[in-house]
């Protein structure tokens, strides 16, 4: 046995040291064509690209024994879902022997919760309904990408010290529902400083062998609501947004490993917001009604602020902002904790307890002993009210849906019509669901397949003294708390732990909406309107947290409990989902034009600074024909001494823009244009590789579909310019 094994063997036994693997996948699904997913907006359909979305997954085992294992990745999409996590572990179980460890019980997908990605790759019918049904392409975007994620994550994990610590970010987000908040008792509110979760938590990940930083993983709470809902373009919202500024700021920094990974999970969502200078009345100006989020009675002019609302971007600068602001206390925590100066780091020990557990439970009718007062509690089957339509400060509703009201004598006689055809609600459910008034009651419509999920997914995660609660819905910011505080208390007397350290991820694995606490839920605001299975819902779900969490224990308990139940199995409705977004039929050019010519070029200066802008329009070709993964539309390119031209942007850069428009439908021609908006200091936050003066031209890379369906690749080549900086 070598000295260096048996130091491996060492390291791996003393408690402080984990197997750590980190990878990262582009999952861009079609960026034209297909509605983005989110805002319940059919008309939101994407016209192009700004940043490309990515899987960053992260794996955790035990050295010694590497079946203790699980994983946990970020998609920079909207959610998790029960098909995308159906893929995933088929897919893995196809893999073979090496992979033979990840699966069912031990696999957590998470979303940013971006509102600015391809939809299209839901389970269930009412979230398909606004993307014009389910898109095979959008689906096996995102399952094959993060497939991809996992091999590099499984294929890079290395012995490795895990390193936890906390921070504030006061201005990254507000709530958007406070007056729901205020509805919690007054002494539960007076515990905490504010009315949003301010806490980002922090994983630092440092591989032993050469002692660089390979990944890290941190929680922060904010709505991935930057971008408006006029927004066309797929991004990774704000938290995208934090991920790309960190891993392009360590690119020459010795400290960081090749291939390092910035995870920015989703945390306590439900309730806040990241427009945080407030919801305003677009047509006076003036704050919207507290109590509904309303001007003069009507949702569709409040509009929540970000930092540079006044841009008229889309919200595209205010998204950059507050990832922007994420990424700053990151990088600023991650730097007090390298130099030993960050008050609250702790290191993670306790390499043999690394587990996790997964069941499905059926909320419909679920009956259980309430973790806060120990009544007999139930769920519900799943049921939205009438202040889901009404949508939030975000993203407005329309007609005459608005927050704050459960009195049905004064709704739209039409919307209460509609509402009964879905399907008519019993007095059982309307009782069970009180106060809510139903909208679209839903767990008993299975046609022509379900339209929401009855059956959930129900996990959790642990690695030392750190448990991840994973969470198929939006949890707002109180329900967070109480759901972490009864986990915490639990785990001390369960798990023996004297100080753990509890957060929440989600949505993860069904998208399930929302929930709320009981007191919220009384309101019935947007949020407490979208909690499906009733106001019991988060009593179900802390009950189930504590019933499962003695299955955290590796070292004790476990060997006395009875095998873990799998739980009735969700249905899978990828192969019988209705579609009704058309396919490619073919593309051509205009008449004397060829695929990549040039059409214009504005402006025409041969000299270009920092703040200014240029752009060039192409001969273009439906993107759809190939989503470039791993690769890019479009490009920056410079000139080098040597008259070689290098890439140094592609369309994973924030101010390089590819936009896609059809210009004639029966011909089959389309335009691109490619933006570059020089980066000024402000875009240039971080960046370790500052603009150059010199020569630049920006290049476009296409495939085009002929009318027999063959896939042609071509590219087209910009003017030449100056940039002088």
């Amino acid at each position: 046995m070598s000295r260096e094994y048996r130091d491996i063997q060492k390291r791996a036994t003393d408690g402080s040291t984990f197997l750590v693997g980190v990878g990262k996948a582009d999952i861009t699904g079609p960026v034209a064509e297909v509605p983005l997913v989110g805002m319940g907006n059919s008309s939101q359909i994407g016209t192009g690209l700004r940043q490309r979305i990515f899987a960053r997954t992260f794996i955790f085992a035990d050295p010694a024994n590497a079946t203790n294992t699980w994983i946990y990745t970020v998609l920079d999409n909207q959610s998790g879902d029960t098909a995308i996590r159906h893929g995933i572990v088929q897919g893995l179980a196809s893999l073979g022997e090496e992979y033979s460890q990840y699966g069912q019980h031990n696999v957590a997908i998470t979303g940013t919760h971006s509102h600015s990605g391809p939809g299209g790759w839901h389970n269930y019918l009412l979230v398909q309904i606004s993307t014009l049904g389910f898109n095979q392409q959008s689906y096996e975007a995102i399952v094959e990408g993060t497939l991809l994620s996992i091999t590099r994550a499984h294929e890079s994990l290395s012995l490795s010290k895990i390193t936890v610590a906390s921070t504030e970010i006061v201005d990254g987000n507000i709530n958007r529902s406070g007056y729901s908040y205020l509805a919690n008792p007054a002494f539960e509110r007076d515990q905490y400083e504010y009315d949003t979760d301010k806490t980002m938590t922090l994983l630092v990940i440092d591989r032993i062998s050469d002692n660089k930083t390979t990944g890290v993983l941190s929680f922060y709470s904010v709505h991935g609501t930057s971008n408006y809902n006029n927004n066309t373009l797929v991004t990774g919202d704000n938290k995208g947004v934090a991920a790309y500024l960190f891993e392009r700021s360590v690119s020459s920094d010795a400290r960081f490993a090749d291939g390092f990974v910035a995870g920015f999970s989703q945390s306590s969502v439900g309730d806040t917001s990241p427009n945080v200078l407030g919801a305003f009345c677009e047509d006076t100006g003036l704050p919207c009604r507290f109590e509904d989020s309303t001007c003069n009675g009507k949702t569709e002019l409040c509009q929540g602020r970000g930092p540079y609302f006044q841009e008229n971007d889309n919200g595209a600068k205010s998204c950059f902002e507050i990832g922007r602001r994420q990424y700053v206390a990151a990088a600023d925590l991650y730097n007090q904790m390298a130099l030993g100066t960050a008050l609250n780091a702790t290191q993670i020990t306790g390499s043999a307890s690394v587990a996790s557990f997964h069941t499905y439970n059926q909320m419909s009718g679920f009956q259980f002993t309430s973790p806060f007062n120990g009544s007999t509690l139930s769920t519900c089957y799943s049921a939205l009210g009438y202040p889901f339509a009404g949508g939030t400060s975000d993203g407005p509703g329309a007609f005459d849906f608005t927050q704050n009201n459960t009195n049905p004598e004064i709704k739209n006689p039409f919307w209460r019509a509609v509402s009964g055809i879905v399907h008519k609600p019993s007095p059982q459910q309307v009782q069970c669901q009180a106060p809510k008034n139903i909208f679209l009651d839903l767990g008993l419509n299975t046609f022509p397949y379900a339209w929401a999920p009855d059956i959930v997914d129900v996990q959790g995660l642990r690695i030392g003294q750190l448990i991840i609660i994973v969470s198929p819905s939006e949890v707002t910011t109180m329900s967070g708390r109480r759901w972490k505080g009864a986990v915490s208390q639990a785990a001390q007397k369960l798990l023996s732990l004297s100080d753990p350290i509890v957060v929440l991820g989600s949505p993860a694995n069904s998208y399930s909406h929302y929930v709320t606490t009981e007191e919220e839920y009384n309101v019935q605001r947007y949020e407490g309107a979208s909690t499906i299975f009733g106001p019991n819902q988060l009593a179900a779900y802390v009950n189930l947290s504590l019933t499962y969490l003695p299955y955290l224990d590796t070292a004790t308990q476990v060997v006395t409990l009875p095998p873990l139940p799998a739980g009735p199995s969700p249905p899978i409705n990828t192969n019988n989902s209705l579609s009704f977004i058309p396919g490619v039929v073919y593309d051509n050019p205009p008449t004397g034009y060829s695929f990549g010519d040039v059409l214009y070029s504005s402006p025409t200066n041969e000299t270009y600074s920092p703040g200014d802008s240029i752009t060039v329009a192409f001969v273009g070709a439906n993107p759809r024909n190939d989503l470039r993964l791993e690769d890019t539309y479009a490009a920056v390119e410079m000139k080098t001494d040597s008259g070689d031209w290098i890439q140094v942007r592609d369309d994973t850069d924030w101010n390089l823009k590819y936009e896609w428009v059809r210009t004639n439908t029966v011909v089959g021609s389309s335009e691109v244009t490619l933006t570059w908006h020089i980066e000024d200091p402000y875009y240039l936050t971080g960046w370790s590789q500052p603009l150059r003066s010199g020569t630049y031209r920006l290049h476009y890379y296409g495939n085009s579909k002929n009318i027999l369906g063959a896939i042609t690749f071509f590219e087209g080549v910009g003017p030449v310019f100056e940039v002088d900086v």
